[in-house]
């Protein structure tokens, strides 16, 4: 029989208490949780409730889609030209060149310049395009050695021309290798338009940049 059974009466009814008889046998109450481990629930909680959104603002930044760099141009309206510019480069304001329209520079590493040119037979750029190497090579580097890396016909932007490269080196222990290339490209009217660039010292990234102002002119 049910010993929480109060009505009617039972023969044991006389040794329950009066309330027990109405209510029945009380039950054992259910057992606490100790102080201790619901202090580590709740922080357990705490905590993984943190990791989900911190969780979730990660994945939404990483799943952002990156901005476009924007392309920063240099328009030079007296040689007719515009040439693209990489990040951390800015354009000068006054070329370091005597008869160089434009300028733009990478702190002191690296420098692009462009100016009009004379007028040059556009089937064959080369012959100008070496006696413009030669100064600028006398006039900016001052090498101990000078060797060629590269001499080529290019065509960019729609214009054809002619570039040389070259490397300077030193026998002092101050002044690191140079780079310079010059460009020459074909312009309107039979002139033409130049451009160098100078790195110093002479590092990979720089000449990268070099050539990418000058394959991007336009």
């Amino acid at each position: 029989m049910d010993e929480r059974r109060v009505w009617p009466p039972t023969d044991d009814a006389d040794d329950l208490p009066p309330s027990a008889r109405w209510y029945g046998t009380p039950a054992p109450p259910p057992r606490r949780i100790p102080r201790g481990l619901r202090r580590l629930l709740l922080i357990a909680i705490v905590s993984l409730g943190a990791g989900a959104v911190i969780g979730g603002i990660v994945l939404f930044v990483l799943s952002r889609p990156e901005a476009p760099v924007e392309t920063v141009l240099v328009t030079d309206e007296l040689a007719g030209l515009t040439y693209p510019i990489p990040p951390g480069w800015h354009e000068g304001a006054l070329a370091p060149v005597t008869g160089f329209t434009s300028v733009a520079v990478n702190d002191d590493r690296a420098t692009v310049m462009a100016r009009p040119g004379e007028k040059l037979d556009a089937a064959d750029p080369r012959p100008a395009l070496l006696k413009l190497a030669e100064t600028y090579s006398r006039l900016l580097l001052h090498g101990d050695t000078i060797d060629v890396v590269d001499d080529e016909k290019v065509e960019i932007g729609g214009r054809t021309g002619h570039t040389r490269a070259v490397r300077a080196e030193y026998r002092d222990v101050v002044n690191q290798p140079a780079f310079l290339r010059v460009t020459v490209l074909t312009a309107e009217e039979g002139r033409s338009v130049v451009m160098l660039g100078l790195a110093h010292p002479d590092d990979p990234v720089s000449r990268r940049e070099i050539d990418t102002i000058m394959t991007g002119a336009r």
